[in-house]
């Protein structure tokens, strides 16, 4: 019977069913090669030879693929209907004809289907052909550009901007999307503008809202009103007139449903009504396609199968009513660049399934299916019917005149089962889906308020991960099956992170768009990124070589890697410091210049970047001046209270105690930094107090940490409290420095300087009683002493399987119905040695003993080893001056 190899078990599963007895179907788990992530796995100079390497994991899998074969002499290739699905066929082809599982006469296949259902799949079936060599060619050629710009651009990174991880053909435009639109924000200046809002009331005693739209007989512009005075003279304008029903218009609007779902699309819209992210709602839909409820899941097509689209109007027929199925089917056109509509939208696979019926488990599946069900059926659903009415009022004189607006849903159509959602950078409809009371022309309107309000403009919003793939869509960048790995990368690399779903560019994302913008600008430039991914496209369409494509790209890239690699650090640091002037050294009210250091006034202010990946503003004048502070424009840590040089807070003791910002938040500290005393006494300030509000008395309570409570009354070790990585705690050992003891939890922040000795016994009884005394402080019986040849104490300690003789790291279990008390340290000596026998570390004594003679060789080898370092430590120092003053530790 035939093998049938798909990539994931859940898919096998489903698919197995369908198929029955008669077939072997098995699971690759993926990609089964791939490129070993180092040099040279594509070769340029070698016609772009590429080296593939079967992952470790993979092996497994292959060789059950290969074992089936031997019995089962037919291989029918069945993996996802895109070019990465194809792919994986064409790897696992390869991969079994080296291993000769696939013999002369062994029939090779290749099939499809967009959904996993039983119809789909036995129809496939009957429609083999081979592997798409055009589809694969593409694959090869952007696997081998995404790893030619990696393995290249990111060395120069490395080597030319410290701190920096990585770049990619598209993660580092994306990262560039983000960027730029950071810039926008900060660069935006907030413009003052004014309205004035009128409650009014009919004869009928109805509220109606309406808005000051003339003024003085002309139309008012959205920033004619600029300042309060000019508002308060139109809102006296308004009261000082009677007001009448000018106008009443209504007119006629039909809405019509969105289009079915595409991947940017269902990525959109998950993040709009469930704010999942673009990988977490990828992974959903994986598993809703793998169990057969959904066709594909990565596709920029939004057409609808014939026969779904009969189905889809027969479920809104069944569930709706006649009068929601419009007369003829709605057919949807792609409007993004470079679409390929390969595939069909995302849907249900029977669209007589609901959520509720589909019986989905998990909750994120289900809201996601939920989603696409709705979002499909609306789809071929008849237009909304709305009528849109518009009523101005206006004074006798024309000096004044109002407007309020609003609409009826006369039938209700597609709107009964699905609205889109809206992100917060649509257009404001300024209330026009409010109801407006029945009122006729001549009317006098009673006024209950008139109010003036001040507004301001916004600066565009930052993207969410939804809004950057509808960005990256609408310039032709990235395809369907990359968009969650791009937007997750970005975020991995600490490029951007993400506070309430918006994305946010960190200091290093900035610093590699500003060297890239300025050293590579061409490969982060969005219209040649796409038409890059158009080149692709007709790779894969069979209209364009591939190496061809390859060539092209690397000979001007080489070039440009060359050239950057001819610069030094500080050339590249100049001219980012040139380019990000505008954003970190950005005019000062005084007119002065705004890169003289406000410390020493003699050293000019630059960017610098630290090992760690940070960068910061610093003073050349270094390190006489020692001037320091955050990345980007000056005052940005005013929110905090803390400015760049810390933040003194008084006396305590005859050190001052400050308060400075690290690189992992705010700490208090003792003293300050000299030659004598290099590391003072610091503290990290806990997450659960505002740094604005740490005192004097706060800050000398967070030094005294960590609190030494008093001695254990059992064993007499100490019990310390503490804040940690974890919270507050407290620690039964000699000191807070050493590995293991016992550590508990404690519930708050104040018990840290309140809990007492019995509290601190009864917390850490319990977690010793909690773990089954595991890893718990072991009590000692007895100590006999020092180990009179090694030297060291040996003690006798209390086990949970017994009492045990210990050695420094050497435990040694005392016989059975021996007496602790009464064994002799000889015999806990012997006892140790055999231990040691056992393991194979025991130490030869005479070494030891002959101490004086001994010990001196020892000295000089030692001495000789550090002597030979020194020489080292010259070498190295040509790449610490090449870093020269662009790094300060």
């Amino acid at each position: 019977m035939p093998v049938v190899v798909v990539e994931s078990p859940a898919k096998a599963k489903t698919i197995n069913k369908y198929l029955g007895p008669g077939y072997t179907v098995l699971a690759s788990y993926g990609h089964v090669r791939d490129l070993p992530p180092k040099d040279g796995s594509v070769d340029p100079d070698n016609d772009f030879d590429m080296l593939w390497e079967i992952a470790s994991d993979s092996k497994k899998h292959i060789k059950a693929i290969a074992d089936a074969l031997a019995d089962d002499n037919e291989l029918i290739l069945a993996t996802d209907p895109d070019r990465e699905g194809e792919a994986i066929s064409w790897h696992l082809e390869e991969t079994l004809r080296k291993r000769k599982s696939i013999k002369k006469d062994t029939p090779v296949s290749r099939v499809v289907f967009n959904a996993i259902t039983k119809t789909a799949v036995t129809e496939a079936m009957k429609n083999p052909r081979q592997v798409d060599v055009p589809l694969v060619e593409a694959y090869l050629a952007r696997r081998a550009l995404d790893y030619l710009v990696g393995f290249k651009l990111s060395p120069v990174l490395w080597r030319r901007l410290p701190g920096a991880k990585s770049a990619g053909r598209v993660q580092s435009v994306s990262l560039r999307i983000i960027v730029e639109r950071e810039m926008e924000i900060e660069a935006f200046n907030n413009r003052e503008y004014w309205s004035v809002k009128a409650q009014l009331s009919t004869p009928r005693n109805q509220a109606v809202e309406t808005r000051l739209t003339v003024l003085a007989g002309k139309k008012l512009d959205k920033f004619d009103l600029e300042n309060a005075t000019q508002a308060e003279l139109a809102e006296q304008a308004v009261k000082s007139r009677d007001l009448t029903v000018k106008r009443v218009e209504a007119k006629p609007a039909n809405r019509n449903p969105s289009a079915p779902f595409m991947t940017s699309t269902l990525q959109q819209e998950a993040s709009r009504k469930f704010g999942f992210g673009a990988r977490m709602t990828m992974n959903a839909a994986q598993r809703l396609y793998e169990a057969g409820l959904i066709t594909y899941m990565r596709t920029d097509g939004i057409d609808m199968a014939p026969e779904a689209i009969t189905a889809a109007r027969d479920a809104i027929a069944a569930k709706f009513g006649k009068d929601y199925v419009p007369d003829t089917p709605r057919i949807y056109k792609n409007k993004a660049k470079n679409a390929q509509e390969a595939h069909e939208c995302i849907r249900p696979t029977d669209l007589m399934l609901d959520a509720e019926t589909a019986k989905i488990a998990d909750p994120d599946q289900r809201k996601l299916y939920d989603l696409i069900y709705k979002r499909t059926v609306s789809s071929q659903m008849a237009a909304a019917r709305m009528e849109r009415t518009s009523v101005d009022f206006g004074s006798a004189d024309g000096q004044v005149e109002l407007r309020a607006t609003g609409q009826v849903v006369l039938f209700d159509g597609f709107l009964a089962i699905y609205e889109e959602g809206r992100d917060d950078d649509a257009a404001d409809d300024d209330g026009d889906d409010k109801r407006l009371p029945q009122m006729a022309e001549g009317e006098k309107m009673a006024k209950s308020s008139v109010v003036a309000e001040q507004h301001s403009t916004q600066p565009p919003p930052r993207y969410t991960e939804a809004t950057l793939v509808k960005r990256m869509e609408e310039l032709g960048i990235g395809r369907p099956s990359t968009y969650a790995s791009i937007v997750t990368t970005i975020q991995d690399r600490e490029y951007v992170r993400k506070e309430k779903n918006r994305l946010i560019p960190e200091d290093k994302g900035r610093l590699v768009t500003a060297f890239l913008t300025n050293f590579f600008r061409k490969y982060v430039g969005y219209d040649y990124t796409a038409s890059l991914e158009e080149e692709l496209d007709h790779v894969s369409a069979g209209e364009a070589d591939y190496k061809k494509v390859l060539s092209d790209f690397w000979g001007d890239f080489k070039i440009t890697i060359d050239e950057a690699m001819d610069m030094s650090i500080t050339q590249v640091l100049d001219k980012i410091n040139e380019v990000l002037a505008p954003h970190i050294f950005p005019p000062n009210e005084e007119g002065t210049d705004p890169r003289l250091c406000p410390n020493c006034n003699v050293g000019r202010l630059s960017m610098r970047t630290a090992r760690s990946g940070g960068a910061f503003i610093g003073c050349s004048n270094y390190p006489e001046c020692k001037y320091t502070r955050a990345f980007g424009p000056p005052g940005q840590d005013d929110a905090s209270g803390i400015p760049p040089e810390g933040k003194e807070l008084g006396m305590d003791d005859g050190d001052k105690i400050w308060i400075h910002k690290g690189r992992f938040g705010p700490y208090a500290q003792r003293g300050e930094v000299t030659e004598e005393n290099k590391k003072p006494n610091r503290q990290s300030v806990p997450k659960e107090w505002p740094p604005e509000d740490v005192t004097l008395e706060t800050a000398v309570k967070l030094l005294s940490l960590p609190r030494l409570i008093g001695t254990h009354p059992e064993d007499g070790v100490n019990v310390f409290a503490n804040i940690g990585r974890y919270g507050p705690y407290i620690k039964h050992a000699e000191s807070t420095s050493e590995r293991g003891g016992t550590n508990a939890n404690l519930e708050g922040l104040d018990d840290v300087f309140t809990v007492g000795m019995n509290h601190a016994v009864q917390l850490l009884a319990e977690k010793v009683a909690s773990r089954g005394n595991r890893g718990g402080a072991a009590k000692t019986l007895k100590s006999l002493g020092d180990h009179p040849d090694e030297g060291g104490p040996i003690d006798i300690m209390e086990g949970k399987y017994g009492p045990y003789v210990k050695w420094e790291k050497v435990n040694a279990t005392l016989p059975k119905d021996s007496d602790p008390e009464a064994l002799t340290i000889q015999q806990a000596v012997d006892l140790i040695t055999e231990k040691q026998a056992k393991k194979g570390t025991k130490r030869k004594a005479p070494a030891k003993k002959k101490a004086a003679p001994k010990k001196a060789p020892a000295k000089k080898a030692a001495a000789k080893k550090t002597a030979a370092k020194k020489p080292a430590a010259k070498k190295a120092a040509p790449k610490a001056i090449d870093t020269g003053d662009d790094v300060l530790e």
